[in-house]
Parts: C-alpha cells; sequence; structure tokens
C-alpha cells in the first residue's frame, strides 16, 4: 500500500510515498535510485499527467525486465527521486535509460548496495508519528468530503493508552496542565488503562498535527501510545 507524507529536511519540505507493506528482501541489496526533474506547474495538469504516466511507466519496466521492486518516492523542489531493490545490479540504469532518454526529462541514476535497505527503513518508511499523520489527514479528507467547517473550533476527543495505571496518572496530569480536560478511562484487549481526553481546536491539518504531535509527545514521557482522535461534524451552514 502506497502512502503520502510530508516531513521537513534542512528547512525544506520533503513529499514521500512510501510502500509501506514492504519487508527487507536479502534477495534484493540493490538499491537503483532515479532522479528526474520536474517543474510542477499547478496549472499544467496534462504536464502532470504525462508526468506521472512516465513514473509509473518506469516502475512496470523495471519490476518486468529487471524484478526489481517498487520501495517509494521523494519529491523535494523539482527534483523527484524513485527508489527500487533488486537481485541483480545488471541491466537497470540500462532500462531507465531506455525508458527516460526520449522523455525530455533530465535525468540522473545511480546503483548501490543495501543489502539491509536501510535507505528503505531511514528515508521511506514513516516514522510512528507520521503514520499519525497520515490517519489524520485521512480523517480530514473524510470530514471535509461531508461538508465540514475544517476551520470552525470544536471538542476533539483524543486517546491515549499505558500499560500501567501509574503511567496513566502521571501522563493525565501533565495533558491537564497542557489544557487538556479529561473525559473517560477507556480499556481494550490489548491495553486496560487507556484514557479519552478533550481539547477544542479547528480539524485543519495543522491545527491537528500541533496537538496529535504534543499528545504523542507527553505519552512517550510515560510509555504510552496515542492512539488517534475523533470528533463531531461541523457542517458549513451551521
Amino acid at each position: 500500500m502506497r502512502e503520502i507524507f510530508s516531513r521537513v529536511e534542512d528547512g525544506l519540505v520533503v513529499v514521500v510515498e512510501s510502500e509501506v507493506d514492504l519487508e527487507c528482501q536479502k534477495e534484493s541489496p540493490w538499491l537503483c535510485s532515479v532522479f528526474v526533474k520536474f517543474v510542477n506547474n499547478n496549472s499544467d495538469f496534462e504536464g502532470f499527467d504525462i508526468f506521472l504516466e512516465t513514473k509509473e511507466s518506469l516502475i512496470m519496466a523495471l519490476e518486468h525486465e529487471n524484478g526489481a521492486v517498487y520501495a517509494g518516492s521523494r519529491a523535494k523542489d523539482d527534483w523527484n527521486e524513485f527508489y527500487f531493490y533488486a537481485k541483480s545490479a545488471k541491466n537497470l540504469e540500462t532500462v531507465v535509460a531506455k525508458m527516460l532518454k526520449e522523455s525530455g526529462y533530465k535525468y540522473e541514476s545511480s546503483v548501490v548496495k543495501d543489502a539491509k535497505w536501510d535507505f528503505y527503513h531511514k528515508n521511506l518508511f514513516p516514522t510512528e508519528l507520521e503514520f499519525h499523520n497520515i490517519e489524520s489527514d485521512k480523517i480530514i479528507f473524510l470530514l471535509e468530503e461531508e461538508g465540514d467547517e475544517l476551520s470552525t473550533q470544536r471538542d476533539v476527543e483524543h486517546y491515549v493508552s499505558f500499560d500501567t495505571a501509574t503511567q496513566k496518572d502521571r501522563f493525565v496530569e501533565n495533558a491537564l496542565e497542557c489544557g487538556f480536560e479529561f473525559k473517560d478511562d477507556i480499556s481494550s484487549e490489548e491495553f486496560e488503562h487507556g484514557v479519552a481526553l478533550i481539547k477544542k481546536h479547528s480539524v485543519v491539518s495543522e491545527d491537528v498535527r500541533k496537538v496529535v504531535e504534543e499528545l504523542y509527545q507527553l505519552a512517550k514521557k510515560e510509555h504510552g501510545y496515542y492512539e488517534g482522535w475523533s470528533t463531531v461534524l461541523v457542517a458549513k451552514d451551521d
């Protein structure tokens, strides 16, 4: 499954697409990197569609001719980086050249050995907090589809779980000092000691990420697990 998220590196926003279901395959130790320059003009929808078609054609060609596995991509400034893992380094760059030389895009490629898939785990796979941001964006998208006024502040419930009651109690004490309100104790099959907290804020992505990160960090101090959030729909005509 491909997931898309963003992170900041050296002050620049990097948009990452990751095949999150992959596992390290020892029989595919070769990392093929392909950098393609594409100026994304938001008004040039046709040009963007052609670029996406080129990307998918490259993925299919490397999979078909080399058995390469597409691991993900990174978009930074005007450069799009595509990454593949393959059983052999043979002909990888030949296939890339065949696909891209006539495309008109400026490109570079390289092949290095990465038997432990370090690049994938460090640069493509989402962190735990980034996974939460991905899930938040999905909820926000569904709310927007239902006509939610995202910028309207409302009560948002956040759920956090712990292994022990002492961890939970210390967390709640710290969270209350940060402006959260206690709603209820909760439990699940996996965790007996959980809590639901409330904070009033909008569900604009930037605001949600700020609150989620704050709770995530507070939970980690007590070895807890941030589980997610929920809220009510606020229609635009309300």
